[in-house]
């Protein structure tokens, strides 16, 4: 049994006899009541997405969940093909599965499998992943004190803010769980 204090995004379910994927799950808290984690659960079967509020002290059963090391290779129409590392075979994985991660793609780049049955659900990247700046505005010299953010384009199209003292072509590390920046990376 898991505490659903520990649900994080990707975690698998079962909920009422079916297998539920955590789409987001956020801790809430509000005054003089009692603690509760409000969740987004997708139905691995049907697709469709519930939201669901558990009670702080709850606990749900996991999933039986396995994971293969991959590499990403390219992008064929509206999927995105990997190579297992351990059999070098290829797997298709939908833009679906991926959504918004997909900005973490860059060539060769190694991630997690999430299997559920054998059937792909899930992309797990590592927590932070290195990407160039590839616009933002001029920064200010002998600005390094980063309370005041600003949005920059990185080079796989997502956007993030970052400091005032980031300039076009820093690299910077980014957090792939809440799409945050982390630190600029020397070159």
């Amino acid at each position: 049994m898991l505490p659903v204090n520990d649900l994080r995004k990707g975690d698998a379910i079962i909920l009422d006899g079916e297998t539920y994927l955590v789409v987001d799950a956020h801790f809430h808290r509000a005054q003089q009541r009692k603690a509760n984690v409000k969740t987004k659960l997708k139905n691995m079967l049907k697709g469709n997405m519930i939201e669901k509020t558990f009670s702080s002290t709850e606990s749900v059963e996991e999933a039986d969940l396995s994971y293969k090391k991959a590499q990403y290779l390219y992008e064929e129409g509206d999927s995105y093909v990997f190579m297992i590392l351990d059999n070098y075979e290829q797997v298709h994985v939908s833009a679906d599965i991926l959504g918004d991660s997909k900005y973490y793609l860059l060539d060769s780049c190694e991630v997690d499998l999430q299997y559920i049955n054998d059937e792909v659900t899930a992309v797990r990247f590592p927590i932070h992943v290195i990407l160039e700046v590839t616009y933002t505005e001029p920064g200010f010299k002998g600005d390094t004190t980063g309370t005041t953010l600003k949005p920059a384009k990185l080079e796989t199209g997502i956007e993030v803010n970052v400091p005032l003292f980031i300039n076009i072509g820093d690299k910077i590390k980014v957090d792939t769980r809440d799409d945050s920046y982390v630190e600029r990376v020397n070159k």
